[in-house]
Parts: C-alpha cells; structure tokens; sequence
C-alpha cells in the first residue's frame, strides 16, 4: 500500500483508509440501508482483512451504526490489531450541551473502542450552526486541545459540512493537523471542495477525503455516464476512475471509502497500486468533464446515505427513500422501484408519504438538502 505523509504532522498514511460506517448488516446489506443491526462476525473478519492488506486507517464515529461501529471495531483490534493500526473517531460535538459533555463522551468511545489512546481524533460534522451553539459556548476547542496535550489523543481535527468561507474561518481558528471534507469528481466544488483542500495544505493541515464514491453513487453509473468511461477506456471500471480522481489532488493525503466485504477491500487495494504515475492526464480530465455533463442528464438527489437525518418523529427512513427514487431515475424501470418502495422501505422506515414537512431532519443533513420537498416528489411518484 502506498502511504503519503499527514500534512505536517510526520505521520504517514496509507492513501485508502477504511471507513467504517458501511460494515456488512445481518440481512446482507450495508450499514446505511438497513437498521436490522451489524454482523459482528463478518464486521471483524472484514476490518482485519483491511489491516492484514495494508488498510491500516479506520475511520469510525460515535453515532455510527448507532453506536454498533466503535463496539464492533473495540472487538476487531483485539489480539494485536489495535497497535497495528491507526484509530481515527469524533466526536459528535451536537451532543455537547455543557463543557463537561466532551470528556465524557470521549471517555464512552475509549471504552467502546477498548483502548487508552485515539490516533486521530476529529469534531464531527462541523457546521456554523453548531460552531457557534455547541463547540464555542461549551470550550470544546479548548477540550479537544487538552485531550492532546495529555496525550488521550495523538492528531486532532475536523470533519466539514458547510461552505468554503466558513471552512477557512474553521481552519484559522486551532493548528490543526487535518481536516476532513466531502470531495469527488462531481463534488469539486461543494461545501469548499478542492479550494477547501488547497487551503488546508498551505495550512500545512493533512486532507482526508470522504465520499470518493458519493456513498456508491460513483460506482454503478447510468447507462450515458458508461457510455463516456467505455470509450476512454473499456477495461478501467467506474470506481477507480472516482479513486483516480481524488487521489490525484496533491493535498489529498488519504482516501476513505466504506467497504462492506472482502472483494470491495481487494478490488479498492489494486485501484491503489495501480494509480496513474504523474497525475492525471488532460485526455482523462476532459473525460471527467464529459461525465459531469452526463450525470447533470440526470435529475437525482445528492444523497450519500450518511444516515444523519434519521432523526424523523414519523419514523421516515429517509436515505433509503432518496435511494429508491434514485434508482428508478437511473434505471427507469418503474416496476422494480415501486416493488422496493412497497416492500423493502416499510421494513425500515415510513415512506415518504408519511412526512409532515416538520423540518426536523434539515439540520442534521450534511448535503442540506430540502428533504421535505423532495418526500413529497417522492410520493407523488410512487403513491399516486
């Protein structure tokens, strides 16, 4: 595995992480499609499989998999995989509501991950709102200072959901060692993208990137975007060409990506050695071009499946509405979406027809986008 060093830290890091909020369910699927809980057996099979490769960044987070995630990651790096690996959690800074909240919680997650110390250690999520409502009246920067100076923390920085001018005021505020922004071929310039990225490196801040894929959207492209990635090059997939991309950003010191088997961390491996030497050529750079303009054909929601917005008081599985209806735009079989809107969503969740427009859920999503509205296209889709 190839490694690239952390910004200015002096840590070196291999350039695939492993994100590990998407690990194998009980009923087959992925984290972020179902709620029926983790396979603890398969989950600790798979992250070891990742450490034994060369994948030896995990990412996790308080709130993923509600919880299941630092739980499941504390058993995989039992019997020597814990000194064999780099930790990375957040802290899940909406939860802070008094100065006091950040210790304990970090405090919860140590024992959760079985472990007196946490490699890389990042606020979660941060967004003005919260800056301004939970980290600043509660001194959580000052908090997470001290977790490094006392040395329960080794690297401490930030996850980013807001917009670039905001993200620079973020950057300013602490030294930083990274930071951790949503990038990919089509999201070159949401909430900061690649700018947010140049910034942080003449920072001297690390830049690890989630979303490479867009939550697997990058992966099984539509039929017009194929068509663009065939003639370029017939036998490269859709996935690497994602990897490609953002691997090619010079600040870009390590990619997360959230698999959820074995033949995902092998085949997502051999992407890694097989980066293009010197960058990126200008005849594959005008094929991302000719692809953004393929999927712009296409009226989808940005959805990555994050699950945040699972805070719904009608019970509203909303990612996998969004993924419903996605499908059937990029496929357009209408019979197969409606089967899945009508059998595996109430499995999970209320449809969409059951949102009152009560805006519960706007703040928790990352992409900002207007959920409410896109329930009602929703149903009017599948329930008219």
């Amino acid at each position: 595995m190839k490694h690239k060093q952390l910004g200015n830290t002096g840590l070196s890091v291999p350039i695939l992480g492993f994100g590990a909020m998407r690990l194998p369910m009980e009923d087959g699927s992925q984290g972020y499609t179902s709620y029926r809980g983790a396979d603890k057996e398969k989950s600790i099979e798979l992250i070891r499989h990742a450490i034994d490769s060369g994948v030896n960044y995990i990412d996790t987070a308080f709130n993923y998999l509600h919880g299941e995630s630092e739980k499941i990651l504390g058993e995989a790096l039992q019997d020597g995989y814990r000194d064999r690996c780099i930790l990375a959690t957040k802290s899940p800074i909406w939860m802070i509501k008094s100065p006091e909240d950040f210790d304990n919680l970090l405090a919860k997650q140590m024992g959760r991950l079985k472990t007196n110390y946490i490699d890389c250690y990042l606020l979660h999520c941060v967004t003005k709102k919260d800056w301004e409502t939970h980290i600043l009246p509660n001194n959580v920067l000052q908090s997470l200072v001290k977790a490094k100076e006392d040395g329960r923390v080794g690297y401490i920085g930030f996850s980013f959901h807001d917009d670039y001018d905001f993200f620079c005021e973020v950057a300013d505020t602490l030294p930083w060692d990274f930071c951790q922004i949503q990038l990919n071929y089509l999201d070159k310039e949401f909430q900061g993208g690649t700018k947010a990225a140049q910034y942080a490196g003449k920072r001297g801040m690390g830049v690890m990137v989630m979303e490479p894929l867009r939550g697997g959207h990058l992966v099984n492209v539509p039929d017009r975007v194929a068509d663009v990635f065939n003639k370029a090059d017939a036998d490269k997939s859709p996935a690497e060409w994602a990897f490609d991309y953002v691997w090619s950003i010079p600040e870009v010191s390590l990619v997360l990506s959230g698999m959820g088997d074995i033949e995902q961390v092998d085949q997502n491996v051999a992407f890694a050695d097989a980066i293009p030497e010197g960058g990126l050529s200008d005849e594959a750079l005008k094929v991302y071009d000719e692809v953004e303009k393929a999927f712009a054909s296409y009226d989808t929601i940005p959805c990555t499946g994050c699950n945040y917005c699972t805070v719904c008081p009608e019970g509203l599985t909303i990612p996998y509405n969004f993924q419903t209806y996605n499908q059937y735009i990029l496929s357009g079989n209408k019979e197969r979406a409606l089967w899945e809107y009508n059998t595996s969503i109430p499995l999970n969740g209320a449809q969409a027809g059951a949102c009152t427009d009560c805006g519960t859920c706007l703040d928790r999503c990352p992409q900002h986008i207007d959920i409410p509205s896109w329930m009602t296209k929703i149903a009017d889709t599948f329930e008219a």
